[in-house]
């Protein structure tokens, strides 16, 4: 080669580019079939709204979590400054038998409507949250809605098991409410998933036993303005034309 010319390294070296890229966590490997439900369901949905057949102020959202006794803060808020000399705190892991207990929250764009839970430790069933979520559910609803109750209600859930079974179904049909059909294998589309259980959770402190965990989630809700619970609702619709502008895939990891 002349001098001049490149070698092969050096053509290596000056066109290979690499990039290291984060690894994307979703929810679910999405077939060609859950794709196309989640774009039909969120363009059925969204038109019912556009067309002002449905008003967001009429949503009832909800969906259970667990939540745990000690609080466990992300990698970032456990930070804190040490002195020279000093031993940074200890973060311990969570063990599999914390206490912890599930609670079924339910909202609509003013403010928190019902909660609920469980003995410590047990999980939700079609039988209990029929019984312990939604009949509680319903009377709240009444109210907070004396002259209207139920009339124009719009109740949204996911597709977990307890949520569509026949008899959960069937109870609500017979409540004569508008059951919002949402996507298979979509939290992104669930506000509980996507904004509500990781806002509670970051303002939580170790509580000591059920009730009082109970008593701080119930204030944390209370506390949450009118507006952020309505603009909850609003990224809903929001993210309901991504999943549709993004042929049903999963869309986060576009959103700013």
């Amino acid at each position: 080669t002349s001098l001049h010319s490149p070698t092969i390294h050096s053509i290596i070296h000056t066109d290979l580019k690499l990039r290291k890229i984060t690894s994307r966590w979703v929810p679910h490997n999405l077939s060609k079939k859950n794709k196309e439900d989640r774009v039909a369901i969120c363009k059925e949905n969204l038109a019912k709204f556009k067309e002002n057949k449905w008003r967001l102020s009429d949503v009832v959202t909800g969906d259970e979590s667990w939540f745990y006794n000690r609080v466990i803060k992300h990698k970032q808020c456990n930070k804190s400054w040490v002195g020279v000399g000093e031993k940074p705190r200890t973060i311990v892991n969570r063990e599999q038998a914390e206490p912890k207990t599930m609670f079924t929250i339910f909202f609509k764009s003013t403010g928190m409507v019902h909660i609920s839970h469980l003995e410590p430790g047990k999980t939700v069933d079609n039988e209990s949250y029929r019984i312990k979520c939604l009949y509680p559910l319903m009377k709240s609803i009444k109210e907070i809605r004396p002259k209207s109750g139920l009339t124009n209600i719009k109740f949204h859930h996911d597709n977990a098991k307890p949520h569509v079974h026949s008899s959960v179904k069937k109870y609500l049909e017979s409540q004569n409410l508008t059951i919002i059909r949402h996507p298979p294998y979509s939290p992104d589309l669930a506000p509980c998933d996507f904004w509500l259980f990781d806002y509670i959770k970051r303002h939580l402190t170790d509580q000591p036993d059920v009730q009082s965990l109970k008593n701080q989630i119930t204030e944390v809700l209370q506390n949450i303005p009118k507006k952020e619970y309505l603009k909850s609702f609003q990224k809903w619709l929001e993210r309901m034309e991504h999943c549709i502008n993004n042929d049903g895939n999963y869309f986060e990891h576009t959103l700013e």
